[in-house]
C-alpha cells in the first residue's frame, strides 16, 4: 500500500452507534442519579458521611496549595521561586558558588542576581543569553527576559574629612 492511498477506515455502523448513545445515556442517568440521591439526602436533614468520597471531603495539602496557587495567579512566581532553591542545577555548582539570585520581578520580568566578585558579575552577564533561554525552556516562554547582574555589595563610608562630593566610597566602581 502506498503512501497516498487514504486507508480504509469502515465507517461505524448502527450497532457501533447504539453503543455510543447508550453509554453517553447511562453516564447521563448516573449524573442526574448523583444528584437527585444528594438532594434528597439534604431534605432528610443534611448530607451525611459515606464510605465513598464526594465534595466534601478533605484535600490533599499539595492539591490544596495547586488549587490556591493557580486561583491567585502565582503560577510565574511559585516557578521562579522553585527555580532559586534549584539554582546549582540549572547554573552549575561554580557559578553557583559565587551568584546568587535575589528576587525576581513578576511585572518587568526579571531575575536579580548578585555575584560575589566583579569578575563573576563579568563572567554571569556573558552567559545571561543562554541562562535566560534555559530558564524559560524550564518555565514557559517569556517568563524571565532579562537577568539583571549586580557586583559584590560593599558598605559606604560615611566617615573622614576626605571625601570627593557625590563619592559613596570604595564601592564606586562596582556600580
Amino acid at each position: 500500500m502506498s503512501a497516498q492511498e487514504p486507508k480504509n477506515t469502515p465507517e461505524p455502523s448502527g450497532v457501533d452507534l447504539a453503543r455510543v448513545a447508550l453509554r453517553a445515556a447511562k453516564e447521563a442517568a448516573r449524573a442526574r442519579g448523583d444528584a437527585a440521591q444528594q438532594k434528597k439526602q439534604a431534605r432528610r436533614g443534611g448530607l451525611r458521611s459515606g464510605a465513598r468520597a464526594d465534595g466534601r471531603d478533605p484535600m490533599a495539602l499539595g492539591s490544596a496549595i495547586n488549587r490556591l496557587i493557580s486561583e491567585r495567579g502565582w503560577e510565574a512566581p511559585a516557578a521562579v521561586g522553585g527555580v532559586m532553591g534549584r539554582w546549582p542545577q540549572i547554573v552549575g555548582e561554580d557559578v553557583a558558588n559565587h551568584c546568587v539570585p535575589e528576587r525576581y520581578d513578576e511585572d518587568e520580568r526579571v531575575l536579580v542576581v548578585r555575584c560575589d566578585s566583579t569578575a563573576w558579575a563579568t563572567n554571569l552577564r556573558l552567559l545571561a543569553p543562554t541562562l535566560v533561554a534555559r530558564l524559560n525552556e524550564d518555565l514557559g516562554h517569556g517568563t524571565v527576559r532579562q537577568i539583571k547582574v549586580l557586583g559584590p555589595s560593599v558598605p559606604t563610608r560615611r566617615y573622614g574629612p576626605l571625601r570627593a562630593p557625590g563619592s559613596s566610597g570604595p564601592g564606586d566602581t562596582y556600580r
